[in-house]
């Protein structure tokens, strides 16, 4: 099939931040296509815990929250790999809700303002010649004047690309593996954990009806060193934090099977590349302890917006639009990757993590300057 319209903007990957781009273009009058390999409703490997900066965002889309009954979170709890505990107020909170729930609920939307959803479409590659763009799928081709990819943290077009992060040796920030599920637990309903282990953390927060999201973060040795067993890793390197060891013995896990991913790579990448606006992962994966990488998504998609408009109202050229998207993305997120990251590298070695919340827990006053450092705005 070729589609020969020929739309505003095409969006390839339909998490948070395509999602969002795509409601915001489409109520702005603009044609909107987004293309989604899986079939809505699907779970997806994430932390479920969204920063309250993204909430007015969201309800101005159309996503009722204020009446979901959704869990507010506003304590962070996070525990050293022998098990010593820093507790600290959050001063924004957040929110719980599974990607499940809130990925069906805006693509619904989406669909509602008139965005062309494809769901089960794989976009298998992207060209750029006339100032237009093609993009190949498994559902036959279709063209756009305006292109973003939001298609997470690692995908077969980065591969056929050969971007530079999916070229590099495995290094500590770019060999990780994420597994996730869904739990029934009697953790406190208004707080975030986040359990260290050795070459990893766990965190732990209450979603809608409920349940749980437990997701955890290690490199792949880990996973290697338990005969690349889940079960195995869980019990014999997760489980020495004493904490995890009780989640994992009293909680009553609700996925047959876990969710896992890997080859995570939290290496920087471009903003824009061969004239895709990167939104979200895609721009530079986000490490959990950066605050919030959902939150951090919608706003560089609300971001994006503004130029998109921008350059198909004819008012700026594609070459300013990519300029002024780049520099904008790094002037609001700059800062909090490079504070992630950093932070990443202390964690995950049991000595340096140990050393580390008992220093935090000594100097409160820093422990509240590195929150801020990782946490936005309302935007």
């Amino acid at each position: 099939m070729n589609n020969k319209q020929l739309y505003d903007c095409a969006i390839i990957g339909g998490g948070l931040g395509g999602l969002t781009l795509a409601i915001n273009l489409s109520r702005q009058g603009y044609s909107v296509v987004l293309f989604e390999k899986e079939q809505y409703p699907f779970h997806k490997v994430c932390g479920e815990y969204i920063s309250m900066e993204s909430w007015p965002y969201l309800e101005s889309l159309g996503l009722p929250l204020s009446s979901m009954n959704l869990p507010v979170i506003k304590k962070l709890i996070v525990t050293s790999p022998d098990g010593n505990t820093l507790s600290q107020e959050l001063p924004l909170g957040g929110f719980g809700i599974s990607r499940n729930l809130i990925d069906y609920s805006l693509m619904k939307i989406a669909k509602e303002a008139g965005v062309t959803v494809m769901e089960h479409c794989k976009a298998e590659d992207i060209a750029f010649s006339g100032d237009i763009f093609s993009i190949q799928t498994s559902k036959g081709n279709f063209s756009s004047k305006v292109c973003c990819g939001a298609f997470g943290k690692r995908s077969n077009i980065d591969v056929k690309w050969k971007r530079n992060f999916v070229q590099q040796t495995p290094n500590k920030l770019n060999n990780f593996i994420a597994v996730k599920y869904h739990i029934q637990s009697s953790f406190p309903a208004d707080s975030i954990a986040l359990h260290n282990f050795h070459n990893g953390y766990c965190g732990i927060s209450r979603i809608e009806d409920g349940k749980y999201c437990l997701c955890y973060l290690t490199n792949a040795a880990n996973l290697k060193a338990s005969g690349n067993s889940i079960d195995e890793m869980e019990k014999n390197i997760l489980s020495k934090n004493p904490h995890l060891q009780k989640i994992f013995q009293q909680s009553v896990k609700l996925f047959h099977e876990p969710l896992s991913i890997s080859h995570i790579s939290f290496q920087e990448k471009k903003v824009v590349e061969q004239h895709v606006l990167m939104i979200g992962d895609s721009a530079g994966s986000i490490p959990p302890l950066c605050g919030n990488g959902m939150s951090m998504a919608m706003h560089a998609g609300k971001i994006a917006a503004g130029y998109i408009v921008d350059f198909v109202q004819n008012r700026i050229s594609r070459t300013e639009m990519e300029k002024r998207y780049t520099a904008n993305w790094k002037k609001m997120f700059g800062r909090r990757l490079f504070t992630g990251r950093i932070i990443q590298r202390l964690f995950g070695k049991s000595k340096t993590t140990n050393l580390f919340i008992r220093m935090m827990k000594s100097l409160p006053g820093l422990t509240r300057y590195i929150i801020k450092q990782t946490h936005g705005k309302e935007y």
